[in-house]
């Protein structure tokens, strides 16, 4: 099948991953980032450079973005792409936001006659390099098929998991549990730590364990290492995706009690300036006792 000419906004961690992969796999980019320096890599492994993003998506049948929040899906695509895509334009959105967003969304873009395809990647950027993302797709199955060989690029698995905000809802409740072991892997430490044990050897234990997981073996390694930029999971956007998926909970009268307390953590990290640093940056930051006198 020919490669396709495609637009990608957005080269943040995750999203410079996917275009580089895009690029060595052959297919022609147009590309925007709001910092345009950050680009220059993209433009000398041959990506054409758009100074605006409805530059870079005019003229696309494919237009992929990864952006931070809703916000900026808001200000990106629906305040300046959206104008310029030709009817039946394909958005391909893998900005984790809130499934009732994404619903919304697709609603507002199906009424404009454009098409979206909630692609949710799960990863990091060194695989998201590699093409080894794993891709939780949800939308109309048409839009997957016709869009699959550009998924197939940067994931090693493309799933459809049904309707519009099902992706969403799949990577909030993955995003979820990797918060909750970062969270719990920082406290064990920080018991183990002042309990008399070394440090990193515990790390180390706790690693090789069968209580580890792959997500936790990586975050123990970057505490070992103490090295918490460039971020493979920037702690402000844990902390974002905990309390949107806490919201989307609250509208199925499902409590998160857990989640709500390491949510607070994360935004005790921000508080503390060290919101772009990795997620495992939780580690230097543990809460100081709090004493109670007795009656």
């Amino acid at each position: 099948m020919a490669k396709r000419q495609l637009a990608f906004i957005g080269l943040g961690n995750m999203g410079g991953g996917m275009a580089r992969r895009l690029l060595d796999t052959g297919h022609t980019l147009t590309v925007y980032n709001r910092t345009a320096r950050k680009a220059a890599p993209f433009v000398e492994a041959g990506a054409r450079l758009a100074d605006a993003p409805e530059r870079a998506a005019a003229g696309h049948q494919i237009v992929l973005l990864s952006l931070s929040d809703e916000q900026a899906v808001e200000e990106i695509l629906f305040g300046r792409v959206v104008p310029v895509l030709a009817p039946g334009a394909v958005v391909v959105d893998t900005s984790t936001v809130s499934p009732g967003y994404a619903r919304e969304a697709a609603a507002r873009l199906a009424d404009k006659g454009l098409r979206r395809v909630e692609a949710c990647v799960v990863g990091n950027p060194l695989q998201a390099r590699k093409g080894e993302l794993r891709v939780f797709v949800s939308g109309d199955p048409e839009d997957l098929y016709e869009t699959r060989p550009v998924l197939e690029a940067i994931g090693s698995e493309v799933v459809h998991v049904g309707a519009p905000g099902t992706a969403a809802a799949m990577k909030l409740i993955l995003n979820l549990l990797l918060g909750a072991q970062v969270a719990a892997l920082a406290e064990s430490v920080a018991y183990g730590t002042a309990a008399g044990l070394d440090r990193d050897q515990l790390i180390g234990v706790v690693s090789a364990s069968g209580f580890s997981s792959m997500v936790m073996r990586f975050r123990a390694d970057l505490m070992l290492k103490r090295t918490y930029e460039p971020a493979f999971f920037r702690s402000e956007l844990m902390e974002k995706d905990i309390r949107i998926a806490m919201a989307a909970a609250a509208e199925h009268h499902t409590p998160m009690p857990v989640l709500g307390a390491v949510r607070e953590r994360f935004a005790e990290v921000l508080a503390a300036g060290d919101g772009d640093k990795d997620a495992s940056v939780l580690v230097e930051h543990q809460p100081r006792q709090q004493h109670r006198q007795g009656g």
